[in-house]
């Protein structure tokens, strides 16, 4: 008979190549994405187009992955794991050979979509197979924090290659050096074992919409939660000069509190993995939602950079450790056959709020100031963590 202890250590064993896998095919098309994001509008106005220029490719980053959404997450829970992250490597290299090929205003929108899909359309594949690795709730949680670690690295090292290739070597270069990204994606997409085909519908079974996943309240709740979540990092990166600018910070200033939420979200994704089995996902939700509601109410009242600092690393430290547990939530929420909708549901609302929040920032910041911006993101995420406490952790099914 087998020790309980023994079977949990050999199935941990045996899931890191893959998970080491996932991690690395994510953070090569984030970071692809995040390179091509810094390079596009860089080119776009080195060609001498107006500021509506660059504001219609960084809309094409948004609005393509929130289009293509629903059916990526169709298909990854009818194909797997595989077809689609090929899917997703494919759309990346194309953007990135399209933009280092031909160089004007209509191409770096191509290219825009093209990457903004591949990364969107990756993640949902991704974080789906991820879940499946975990036999246990705390593995889950653990899984996600080692996928949530991807996003941050990404966004060390796409721009990075991007901004050293262009001042050496050009725009061309840049991209093509980002195309690189993808393929080692699909080279490290081997590593990750096939899933079962899943089996076909019974014939005259009635499909339901992807939207009915919404009737489920605790799926209804997770979306709000990874909304609400998704505008305060916005919010954050919004109205944070605004706000330096209004108490007489400057530029070093600013970038010393915007270095201390990364290095702060950083550090706590990696500790994560390591204590994730000795939390409670319930405490570490509500918890996490109640610390960062705090900082955004307490954010305005301070004046120096180093509170304000202070106040970045503790919203870099709860909004690090929020979205393991959301993704490991919204997967005992959902029923298993149709895990890959209810991320695309999630991410597609993330995708068309990156497209239209910021708009919306702009006119209440311009008539209201960025302190009202900070409380009114503090009230919405008292509301999330009022939600987080009434969400049942196990499937309605």
């Amino acid at each position: 008979m087998h020790s309980p202890v023994v079977d949990t250590r050999e199935r941990a064993h045996g899931m890191r190549p893959a998970l080491a896998a996932m991690v690395a095919c994510q953070v090569g098309l984030h970071a692809c994405v995040q390179g091509v994001r810094l390079a596009a509008p860089l080119n776009v106005l080195r060609l001498g187009h107006s500021a509506w220029s660059v504001g219609l490719v960084m809309a094409m980053f948004a609005l393509f992955p929130a289009l293509l959404a629903l059916p990526a997450g169709r298909l990854a829970d009818r194909r797997g794991y595989h077809l689609p992250v090929r899917l997703a490597a494919l759309c990346s290299l194309g953007g990135t050979l399209l933009a280092a090929a031909l160089q004007n205003r209509f191409t770096l929108c191509a290219a825009a979509a093209l990457c903004g899909a591949g990364a969107g359309f990756g993640m949902i594949a991704i974080q789906r197979s991820a879940s499946r690795l975990a036999g246990s709730d705390g593995e889950r949680l653990r899984v996600f924090s080692w996928i949530a670690l991807a996003p941050a690295l990404a966004g060390l090292f796409g721009p990075m290659l991007a901004g050293f290739l262009i001042d050496r070597a050009g725009f061309s270069a840049a991209f093509l050096a980002l195309a690189l990204l993808p393929v080692a994606t699909l080279l490290a997409a081997q590593a990750v074992p096939r899933e079962a085909p899943r089996p076909a519908p019974a014939p005259g079974a009635r499909k339901t919409s992807a939207w009915h996943l919404l009737r489920l309240a605790s799926v209804r709740r997770l979306v709000f939660i990874s909304w609400v979540v998704s505008v305060s990092w916005d919010v954050h990166g919004f109205a944070l000069p605004l706000l330096g600018v209004e108490r007489g910070l400057n530029a070093s200033a600013l970038g010393l509190v915007l270095a201390a939420y990364a290095v702060a979200s950083m550090t706590v994704r990696l500790l994560m993995p390591l204590v994730a089995a000795r939390l409670s996902r319930h405490a570490l939700l509500c918890g996490a939602l109640l610390l960062t509601c705090a900082v955004f109410a307490a954010y305005p009242l301070f004046h120096s950079a180093w509170a304000m600092a202070a106040c970045a690393a503790i919203l870099g430290i709860g909004l690090g450790l929020v979205q393991p547990a959301i993704l490991a939530s919204l997967h005992d929420a959902t029923p298993p056959e149709r895990q890959g909708e209810a991320l695309a549901l999630r991410s597609m609302t993330l995708h068309a709020s990156m497209a239209v929040m910021p708009l919306v920032f702009g006119v209440i910041g311009t008539g209201a100031g960025a302190a009202v911006l900070f409380w009114l993101m503090a009230g919405a995420l008292g509301l999330g963590s009022l939600q987080a406490r009434a969400i049942r952790f196990h499937r309605e099914v």
